[in-house]
């Protein structure tokens, strides 16, 4: 998968037939390169381990130094702090949705289910908006793969992303959704992933509050919880894309009422976690 969205955006960013797409130009060579380092550094951790602090340091480097390359003037922030700890935060942000996206692959289908749903959203946004760029072109490509993989990896999986998929694709989808937030959609970036910020959010924090070293691998998000207490794999991922479908709508409808779509997101969010935390009925 990461193989596949490596050589398209590549490609695409290229655009050697000169077709009438967004072009980022020479950005997409710096994406891939992203995209293969962390992969790299991900496929040796998967093999024969990797320590979290050489894990995050190379997260950390790699995603600043592409920050400055592909938002170079740019603020994703829109001026509401100033210009270094925009840079600061959204370092921390991108870095963030990447670990957070490799903690959310837990069950099969839940990475298809949201790598589709983001883009997806992302595309269904540009077009509501008479498709200003915002990086729906490779949002298109990202959910095409999400589709495919979906295929493989839905219950019962035949293959699996592992961190070598899994932290490639949270880059690529943190790049999209920073786009999205430079162009002055921050709210829409968001709602369209704001089930996997809550969840792996919130379980964070439960488990500081308890004193778990939280680098660790664990079953304490609330769609594991649900899995747990009964759900199928299948039945918990269907609920996250019904939960994501909603967030779309609302990622949409947010361009025209900003209040009324992030309440409406926050509440279908809150939705989503007490369906997971209560056992299912017999």
């Amino acid at each position: 998968m990461t193989l596949v969205m490596a050589v398209f955006t590549l490609f695409l960013s290229l655009n050697p037939f000169a077709w009438s797409i967004e072009v980022i130009g020479f950005d997409g060579v710096w994406l891939v390169a992203g995209m293969l380092c962390l992969a790299i550094v991900s496929w040796l951790d998967d093999i024969r381990g990797v320590s979290q602090p050489i894990r995050l340091t190379v997260h950390i480097v790699v995603v600043a130094l592409l920050l400055v390359t592909l938002f170079e003037e740019e603020v994703i922030f829109q001026g509401l702090v100033p210009a270094w700890l925009d840079r600061i935060l959204s370092v921390l942000l991108w870095v963030w949705f990447i670990n957070l996206f490799n903690f959310m692959d837990g069950i099969d289908g839940i990475s298809g289910v949201e790598t589709l749903s983001i883009g997806i959203g992302l595309t269904l946004l540009a077009g509501s908006i008479s498709w200003e760029p915002l990086g729906q072109t490779y949002a298109m490509v990202v959910a095409g793969a999400g589709l495919g993989f979906l295929w493989w990896n839905w219950h019962p999986a035949k293959v699996f992303l592992g961190d070598v998929g899994s932290v490639p694709l949270g880059f690529l989808l943190g790049w999209l959704l920073l786009n999205l937030a430079a162009n002055g959609f921050w709210l829409q970036a968001l709602i369209l992933p704001l089930y996997y910020l809550v969840d792996s959010t919130l379980t964070l924090l439960e488990r500081l509050s308890r004193g778990e070293k939280i680098w660790e691998a664990h079953r304490s998000h609330y769609y594991q919880q649900a899995v747990q207490k009964g759900l199928s794999h299948a039945q918990v991922s269907k609920s996250i894309l019904i939960g994501n479908a909603v967030l779309i709508g609302l990622a949409v409808t947010s361009t025209f009422a900003p209040v009324t779509g992030m309440v409406g997101a926050v509440a279908v969010v809150f939705v989503m976690l007490l369906y997971f935390k209560q056992k299912p009925r017999a």
